[in-house]
Parts: structure tokens; C-alpha cells; sequence
């Protein structure tokens, strides 16, 4: 199975609005550095994903793995937050098929080293291609308003007229 390593802001976001299964469906399994655990499960406390995440660990198909490579994280750490750079390390040392980001400064950086990346936004785009939601503007609704997620108005514009909602 195709290694998916994710940031905490995916994972926080997917559970704000009730679709954190859909990591589960689409990829059976999803790694996580360290620091993206802290983030989200230790120091998230009733927030949205800590349950979710500390709950899928659990169940075996999340799984904690931290990056090696200190001098390159060291290096990423220069120009990106700690979970960021663990997950863009571990991509680099594992040769990850896809990163799961949404910030983005992490999605630029990942470009420069050619990583495939989606986010919230692509998860949700998917979902409703593969008909796991009925409707990508509720749920991009619910993730502008119950989430507190920004999306630009083009983006939010782009990722409706992909699915032929607008």
C-alpha cells in the first residue's frame, strides 16, 4: 500500500466537519511524524481530531513514525513549523506517495522537492467525485464555518466548478 503521511491541519479539519473517515476509505492507512500526534492529540484536547486521531491509532490504521534524517530536518525546520518539516522529512525518507498539507508555505516547499500533495480541499473534491458526499459546497460550507478553514474565493470557486456544482 502507497505510503500517505499527513500534517495535523488535515487531520483537524476532516473531524471538524464530521469527514475524517474519508482518510480511512481513501487511503486504509495514513503515517503521522511525532509532532503532528502532539499537535493534534496531546496538547488538542476536546478539539476537533484529537479523539478521531488518538481513536485511529488505536484501531492499528494510523501509525506514529518519526523522520531520521536530522540534518534535512533541520534544514526544513529554517522555513517551515515543526509538524511541516517532520512530515516533509519523512516524505523525502520514505519516498512518500502523497503528502497530506494545507499550508501554504509546507505546499511550497513540498513542491520544490516534487512531492505529490493534496489537501482539505482535494480530499473533498475526491469525495464527492467518488460519491462518498452528496455535495462539496455544504461541505466546503461547513468547513469555512464550523471549521474556521480559509479558502480563497477562486479556490472555492475552482474546486465547485471541478465537480460541476456551479
Amino acid at each position: 500500500m502507497d505510503l500517505v503521511i499527513s500534517d495535523s491541519s488535515t487531520l483537524i479539519h476532516m473531524a471538524s466537519i464530521d469527514q475524517f473517515r474519508l482518510l480511512k476509505s481513501f487511503f486504509g492507512r495514513v503515517t503521522i511524524p511525532p509532532t503532528v500526534w502532539r499537535e493534534v492529540v496531546e496538547q488538542g484536547g476536546s478539539r476537533a481530531g484529537a479523539h478521531e486521531v488518538h481513536q485511529a491509532r488505536q484501531a492499528g490504521w494510523i501509525e506514529v513514525v518519526a523522520p531520521t534524517n536530522i540534518i534535512v530536518l533541520q534544514l526544513l525546520k529554517r522555513e517551515l513549523d515543526d509538524g511541516e518539516a517532520e512530515v516533509i522529512a519523512l516524505a523525502l525518507e520514505r519516498q512518500a506517495a502523497l503528502i497530506l498539507i494545507d499550508e501554504s508555505e509546507g505546499r511550497r516547499v513540498a513542491d520544490v522537492y516534487g512531492l505529490p500533495k493534496t489537501g482539505v480541499v482535494g480530499l473533498l473534491i475526491r469525495a464527492k467525485q467518488e460519491r462518498y458526499i452528496p455535495s462539496l459546497k455544504t461541505e466546503l460550507d461547513k468547513l469555512l464555518h464550523q471549521g474556521g478553514f480559509w479558502i480563497e474565493k477562486q479556490l472555492y470557486d475552482f474546486a465547485l466548478n471541478a465537480v460541476g456544482e456551479k
